[in-house]
């Protein structure tokens, strides 16, 4: 019996990884699997670069709005329902896409993530405003008088790992390091990673033009819908902070606009990073497709 192929179109934000997606899965007659973080929110069209319309009826997308910003969420509950669904489409195809730009999800389905507990809301919100009232630091020392081994490896300036690493170890009542084996689960599917670049500085200026096309298409009314829900964790994300910040009136729109430009570009780097460290990846420029294909072909 022939192996399944699942395909991950890998890359940073803006870099183009929708559109050849979609082209990719047109050849193959196949379906897609958005995996991204933010996507999933189903109340978060505009700031979290959903496909539109027309992309979505082109191809099948799964994990596209299946959630609400009110639901708890997090990397080993996609594994789960990703792995599941993949157990159902590969009954139909020989070959699924998966694409995004989510580092943490991919990896989930790959190679498998350790189980965490389920986080209370009530605790998450108690860090989230400590975090506010107190600032990072308060939770720094906590953190590493609970778990020193996770704080000697951890990016301390990074709030959302400090939050995270306190979560698991207050929830649990067992250090966060604990629970972080890295044993790679076995799959039953063979896996292509495709991954995307372009030059730094054209991908820049497609992410500072997709900015200015989110501000026209209503991302700051978006934003000002859920600014009484600042505090969940599904909007703590670029795009909306800043225009959280505008409308507590600590900047201007203008500020802001400028910020989720740079913060964007900034996360652009960290994720290009992040795959840079994957030597499973196989680079192309996304005008590649026919290359693309061709790779497949003689990978499979």
């Amino acid at each position: 019996m022939q192996m399944k192929t699942l395909i991950a179109i890998i890359g940073p934000t803006g870099i183009g990884k929708t559109d050849l997606s979609i082209d990719i899965a047109q050849r193959l007659s196949t379906e897609i699997i958005s995996c991204d973080s933010r996507q999933v929110y189903k109340e978060l069209k505009i700031g979290t670069a959903v496909p539109s319309e027309t992309q979505l009826k082109k191809v099948k997308h799964h994990f596209i709005g299946h959630k609400s910003i009110y639901d708890y969420y997090n990397a080993s509950i996609f594994e789960n329902e990703a792995i599941e669904l993949l157990d159902n489409l590969f009954k139909k195809y020989d070959d699924v896409i998966m694409t995004g730009g989510s580092g943490l999800y991919i990896n989930a389905v790959c190679n498998g993530i350790d189980d965490l507990p389920t986080i209370d809301q009530e605790l998450r919100t108690e860090l989230l405003q400590r975090l506010e009232n107190e600032g990072v630091e308060s939770l720094r020392m906590q953190l590493k008088m609970l778990d020193p081994d996770y704080y000697r490896q951890a990016d301390t300036r990074n709030p959302k790992r400090i939050l995270k690493a306190l979560e698991v170890t207050l929830q649990s009542g067992k250090p966060y390091s604990s629970f972080l084996t890295n044993l790679k689960r076995e799959r039953n599917f063979r896996i292509i990673k495709i991954g995307l670049q372009r030059d730094r500085d054209e991908l820049y200026e497609r992410i500072n033009l997709r900015v200015d096309q989110m501000i026209n298409e209503g991302l700051v009314e978006e934003a000002r819908m859920f600014y009484k829900e600042k505090h969940l964790n599904s909007l703590n994300t670029v795009g909306y902070r800043e225009l959280f910040d505008c409308f507590d009136g600590t900047i201007t729109l203008e500020k802001a606009i400028e910020l989720i430009k740079r913060n964007s570009r900034h996360y652009a780097k960290r994720q290009i990073s992040w795959f840079g460290r994957d030597n499973e990846i196989h680079w192309f420029h996304p005008d590649d497709l026919d290359k693309i294909i061709e790779f497949i072909k003689v990978a499979q």
